[in-house]
């Protein structure tokens, strides 16, 4: 991956993360499409630019391979403080990565997710998070291949 680079995500990087978006969404469409329309995408230019100008609470950083934007991780700052019964503790969560469909395969996705680890550890976070749909099953088997965990599950009965 010495061609590579990850940095941090800037606003002209915003119409290659539109493109890559509408991939993300497209799995989810096609795995649900009872919960997720076709054709659209999570965040809207407007609110791309919002997220890359809060990088303290919501760190985006992107893959880049000859000038192009190849893959991102969209990470949201968590923290619980103070509360009565949990822990304090202070998360990372993963709430879109993504690689271009044309670029999977080559180590990419998972250079994505070594930077986040090490952007958390130099943070001083205690943990990395993410959610996956469960029918998004290369997914699944990608986090698991990287060594990510099982936390929690959600479960759900379609009425």
């Amino acid at each position: 991956m010495s061609d590579m680079t990850i940095r941090e995500a800037r606003e002209a990087d915003i119409p290659r993360l539109a493109e890559l978006l509408y991939q993300v969404h497209r799995v989810h469409s096609d795995v649900r499409p009872d919960l997720f329309r076709a054709g659209a995408r999570k965040y809207s230019d407007a609110e791309l630019t919002e997220l890359l100008r809060r990088p303290q609470t919501t760190p985006v950083f992107v893959a880049e391979k000859e000038g192009t934007v190849v893959g991102y991780a969209f990470c949201i700052h968590k923290e619980t403080r103070d509360h009565p019964s949990l822990a304090d503790v202070k998360t990372l969560y993963i709430d879109d990565l993504c690689v271009d469909a044309a670029c999977r395969g080559g180590g990419i996705g998972k250079a994505l997710y070594d930077f986040v680890v090490a952007y958390a550890r130099e943070n001083e976070y205690y943990n990395v998070t993410l959610n996956v749909w469960a029918d998004n099953r290369a997914a699944v088997a990608f986090y698991e291949k990287i060594g990510m965990h099982v936390q929690k599950i959600g479960m759900e009965e379609i009425l």
